[in-house]
């Protein structure tokens, strides 16, 4: 098949799953974008094969509106067999689009987080009426699948990709990694380098609630038990983090900025826990593919779908929302002891199985194909995975089937 991908810009974060498809031995991609960022603060992966490569320009309508050019002729392409449009409701030009390309015969694709929240009034039934417009969509993770239910749309059409980075090139740089070296790099960090490290790599923003962190981090100075703080990001919550932790005189290093692997490969081994006590993304894939285990929230309407990755009492943990004591109690039974050998293996597991650009490649290409949304084809299936998974959310989300609404309290549960 001839396939279009279309984005309004490309993220850094996406190349690893774009090269596999652009590699894929089944099917024909093609790249479809603005060259400039959607947004400013989100580094854009440029496309190096133009051959391959079409740009879209965004323009802003108001509000959150945009309309990127090009896209209707894209859905009228006599060339093309399938489109998979990037699942945004206020990209108009999405709209007008996906209905040509359907009406000419396309087969078409919403890749989109989904519902990450249960959703109520003309905004929901404006999101549920753009998605009717595809074929079936492609989602991040299993609580959107059980929304999507929930709002009438078949099992069979909701197709759940998971997310991911490098991780090919994350498993290489973390077997090169020698002790020495992250020793004598937390020594360059923290004055006291023999405390456990805490970090969190993301954006510094409000959303993140990093002054939760800190808060913990007191309350745990108070009783004994000590660790520094590692963040890596910049963002308009920097100043104020950084006030924070020189009222209290907590250890915190702030890093800046990183988009280098190798740096952040380093600087993640220094680490016993990753916390992002707000919502967590991909910053969870980043933590787990070098064997750091996870602690973020536990409520699910606020949390982005790659919480689901998080095995309670395996690769992490959950703590209640808001609350610095309860994360707390968290921090300090992850950071008794650096993670064992078992730990580390757990969180290589949950990204080899599902959050890798190969096993997206092969749950986007299921898709693309017309065949039904299978959340165990890798049982079928042997070039998809090489063991036998248990599905992340098995005993989260035991009604799936039914459609029903997870249960708050599965959300602690192993």
């Amino acid at each position: 098949m001839k396939v279009a991908i279309v984005y309004h810009s490309f993220p850094h974060y996406r190349e690893a799953v774009l090269r596999e498809l652009l590699n894929s031995p089944r099917h024909d991609y093609l790249l479809v974008a603005d060259e400039q960022p959607a947004d400013q603060s989100i580094k854009p992966w440029p496309v190096a094969d133009r051959s391959r490569f079409v740009p879209a320009r965004c323009h802003r309508l108001f509000g959150a509106f945009l309309f990127q050019s090009g896209l209707m002729k894209l859905g009228l392409r006599r060339d093309l067999d399938a489109v998979i449009y990037l699942g945004n409701p206020y990209l108009v030009s999405t709209w007008l689009s996906a209905l040509l390309a359907r009406l000419s015969g396309k087969r078409v694709l919403f890749w989109t987080h989904g519902w990450t929240r249960d959703e109520r009034g003309p905004k929901a039934r404006f999101r549920i009426l753009f998605y009717w417009l595809s074929h079936g969509l492609l989602l991040h993770g299993h609580f959107a699948k059980m929304a999507g239910i929930k709002r009438g749309f078949p099992p069979e059409r909701l197709h759940v990709i998971y997310n991911s980075l490098d991780y090919e090139k994350q498993k290489r740089l973390r077997d090169a990694i020698r002790p020495e070296e992250t020793v004598a790099l937390r020594r360059s960090l923290f004055p006291r380098a023999d405390l456990p490290v805490v970090m969190c790599s993301a954006r510094l923003t409000d959303s993140c609630q990093l002054e939760l962190l800190l808060q913990a981090q007191a309350i745990l100075r108070q009783q004994g038990h000590e660790f520094n703080v590692l963040l890596i990001g910049e963002g308009p919550a920097r100043s104020a983090l950084e006030r924070m932790a020189h009222e209290l005189q907590l250890s915190v290093h702030f890093h800046g900025a990183c988009y280098d692997e190798s740096t952040l490969a380093r600087l993640t081994a220094t680490a016993w826990l990753t916390v992002s006590p707000g919502k967590i993304g991909l910053t969870a894939m980043q933590s787990l593919a070098y064997g750091v285990p996870v602690v973020t929230h536990d409520d699910v309407a606020t949390q982005m779908p790659e919480w689901e990755a998080i095995q309670c009492g395996l690769t992490g943990q959950l703590f209640r929302p808001g609350d610095a004591a309860d994360l707390a109690r968290t921090i300090r039974t992850w950071t008794q002891k650096p993670p064992d050998p078992a730990t580390r293996a757990a969180c290589y597991s949950i990204i080899e199985r599902f959050y890798n650009a190969r096993f997206q490649r092969r749950a986007i290409e299921r898709a693309l194909e017309g065949r039904p949304a299978d959340d165990l084809f890798w049982l079928k299936e042997p070039e998809a995975c090489a063991v036998p998974p248990q599905l992340p959310g098995q005993s989260r989300f035991p009604s799936a089937v039914a459609g029903e609404e997870p249960a708050r309290e599965f959300s602690k549960q192993p």
